[in-house]
């Protein structure tokens, strides 16, 4: 008879604590935002020790190919506008407000997909005071076909929290507001990257009475790219793109042979070489599978990469996409993580709330998505490694023992992430032939 009530006051107390857990729960992710870790990430996604500024650049790259009003071999000129998005280590006030971001779904140029704009919050602050007094590495972004800078703010932000200037860019032609022919991505991908690293370093360098003055360590550079940012990432790093490509281009240009100077048997091509830049991260890039590149231009490859692929990517590839990229690209120490599973969408942001609207097409859920993983965990494995692989090659940290893992996720707990959460993964390293 005794024990009866002590079970029902263990039972009440038991009842009593899970409701205060699930209020906190409850309450957590009400304020979660995109990049915060969940109770399992990985030890390396944690925000680094500054609070971040961020800050719109709008840019002119001049005189570039006009490729959309190229006609029977003949390319136009026009000056090229490029929009930028900069997060940086910044002096923030107590009384200081979080920023708010302004985004939208849809494709301008799909009737079926309309605009659909949306707002988000960020642990950023909108022009901040830059932090002074040390420079920091330069990591340049670029987004999908269509994206925008806004894709990847979990990134981003991680990143400017642990001293690194970030710039994302807006590729004109290609973002989710201004989608043109694909023609305009392929040439100009590797360009715009190329020119932002450039406006970086002006916009960094002693004199330029940028509130960047003398805070950018342009020759400490890292490229991410996401898809077709990958396409461009490889090609700014050593991957010449192939003749097959080339012959591609010009058939659907009506003749033009703008391409060429980013193929790798081009004498132009091998004096873009760029010393500046020390890592590349590429996730899920695309074009491997269509004949982007071939054996001579992956042997071009020789800076450190990181590639991130989903297991059944169904629009890059796998066996003959990413991981021909990985299998190719003999002279680079390069790394692969694979998602098992995961589909294409392994590096942007979570889907926002507005992607959930009933009629909404679900192409705008999955615009963002993956079908067997939950977006938030994707983001902290990726703030971990890329933390880990940048801080290697940028900042020379000794971060060795994250990438030095067994293969298999799923035979024991890697390195740095807590008990029981390092599932589904696999890590591929290969050293340079050379």
């Amino acid at each position: 008879m005794k024990i009866r009530p002590l079970f029902f006051t263990l039972s009440l107390i038991a009842f009593l604590f899970n409701g205060i857990t699930i209020t906190s729960i409850n309450a957590q992710t009400k304020d979660f935002l995109y990049g915060d870790p969940l109770p399992d990430a990985p030890e390396l996604s944690a925000r680094g020790e500054f609070k971040v500024g961020v800050q719109t650049i709008n840019l002119v790259n001049k005189n570039q190919v006009d490729i959309l009003n190229s006609k029977e071999g003949k390319d136009p000129l026009y000056d090229r506008p490029i929009t930028i998005e900069v997060w940086y280590p910044a002096s923030v006030g107590d009384d200081a407000k979080t920023v708010i971001y302004d985004e939208v779904m849809g494709t301008a140029s799909d009737t079926l997909r309309p605009l659909t704009p949306f707002t988000f919050k960020g642990r950023a602050y909108r022009d901040a005071q830059p932090k002074t007094g040390t420079k920091f590495p330069l990591v340049v972004i670029s987004h999908g076909y269509v994206g925008s800078r806004y894709l990847m703010t979990y990134l981003t932000e991680n990143l400017a929290s642990k001293g690194y200037i970030v710039a994302a860019i807006d590729h004109t032609d290609s973002t989710f507001e201004d989608a043109n022919a694909f023609q305009s991505t392929l040439l100009n991908r590797p360009k715009d990257i190329r020119f932002v690293i450039n406006e970086m370093e002006k916009l960094g360098a002693q004199g330029s009475k940028s509130n960047l003055e003398d805070l950018v360590d342009s020759n400490n550079t890292g490229i991410i790219g996401y898809s077709m940012g990958g396409y461009g990432v490889l090609n700014v790093g050593g991957a010449g793109y192939s003749e097959a490509l080339a012959g591609f281009f010009s058939g659907m240009t009506g003749g033009s042979s703008s391409i060429s100077v980013n193929t790798a048997n081009n004498e132009e091509y091998k004096k873009l070489a760029d010393n500046r830049i020390k890592a590349i991260v590429a996730f899920a890039p695309w074009g491997m599978e269509r004949g982007v590149w071939d054996a001579e231009g992956l042997k071009g490859l020789k800076i450190p990469t990181f590639l991130v692929a989903g297991s059944q990517d169904d629009i890059s590839g796998y066996e003959k996409g990413i991981k021909a990229i990985y299998e190719g690209a003999v002279n680079a120490d390069r790394f692969m993580l694979t998602y098992k599973n995961a589909r294409h969408n392994v590096a942007p942001n979570p889907p926002p709330s507005e992607a959930l609207a009933p009629g909404l097409p679900i192409d705008e859920y999955f615009r963002y998505a993956e079908p067997s993983w939950d977006s938030r965990k994707l983001n902290n494995v990726n703030q971990h490694f890329v933390t880990a692989f940048l801080g290697i090659h940028l900042k020379n940290q000794d971060n060795a023992k994250y990438l030095e893992l067994q293969e298999n996720s799923n035979e024991k707990d890697w390195i740095g992430f807590k008990p029981r959460s390092s599932t589904g993964m696999e890590l591929l390293h290969a050293s340079p032939a050379n």
